[in-house]
């Protein structure tokens, strides 16, 4: 919801623009208001496809940062047999899947490799795959959240949320591992229990690496290693020192529901 309201408020700000007096509307400018309403409702219709019964809008899967992939061969191939071992639990849980309506696929799951900035995280759409092996990740090598970059290279492009995850790496050294997944009840029930981010704060983008920098310092992100992304339908996030631990506390909160 945050992402429309953002959007009718810039088309808002677009029509105060127009000077509308009688003796001052041109032909330009009627043309220009056309061009608002098109464009705001097709943005509409877009964002707020949903699956029937859920209201889950449809902003999930596509890469908002500008990504910088160089396509080559599997690396950190341990790494990875690690991530699908662990990622399985996620998967049998319906944690990480897909939505079979949309094709879209949700969730990932990353471990850091080596230096501060080096990661290896789940591919772009790799959700639905029941089992994974090296050849769908891709091993993240910097990102600039300022300008809303990130760098990868591998077989596969880096998930939708590589940008997240980064910017919970660089929360601290000790940080080793990230794990992003859905939930509608999990959401629904710890939503501003959990620490939860500001829900006009969309997932994927610089904004959302500020906003968990503030849960991390001031909203007990840093002890709980696990938020609500209320901006985000249904997605939470969590982080361990190790992916046993980032795992793990996303298992215990989906336990509490059984």
């Amino acid at each position: 919801m945050g992402s429309i309201k953002r959007m009718f408020n810039l088309a808002a700000e677009s029509l105060k623009a127009i000077d509308l007096s009688p003796w001052c509307i041109s032909f330009f400018e009627i043309a220009g208001l056309w061009v608002i309403i098109f464009y705001s409702s097709i943005l509409w219709l877009y964002r707020t496809a949903s699956r029937e019964g859920t209201g889950l809008t449809f902003d999930e899967g596509y890469i908002k940062y500008l990504s910088h992939w160089t396509p080559g061969p599997a690396t950190h191939i341990m790494a990875a047999r690690d991530l699908d071992t662990w990622r399985k639990p996620l998967f049998e849980a319906g944690l990480i899947g897909q939505y079979e309506d949309l094709g879209i696929g949700y969730g990932n799951i990353s471990v850091r490799r080596g230096s501060r900035d080096l990661f290896l995280i789940s591919g772009t759409q790799t959700g639905h795959l029941k089992v994974t092996d090296e050849q769908h990740y891709s091993l993240v090598t910097d990102c600039d959240i300022r300008s809303n970059i990130v760098r990868c290279s591998g077989p596969v492009q880096a998930s939708s949320e590589a940008m997240t995850h980064a910017a919970i790496y660089a929360l601290g050294d000790a940080i080793g591992a990230v794990v992003h997944v859905h939930s509608a009840e999990l959401w629904q029930r710890n939503l501003d229990k959990l620490p939860t981010t500001d829900p006009n704060v969309a997932y994927g983008t610089p904004d959302m690496a500020r906003e968990l920098d503030r849960l991390y310092r001031m909203a007990g992100f840093k002890d709980a290693g696990i938020a609500v992304l209320a901006g985000h339908d249904e997605g939470l996030i969590s982080f361990g020192t190790t992916l046993e631990e980032a795992v793990t506390r996303v298992l215990r909160i989906a336990r509490e529901l059984l």
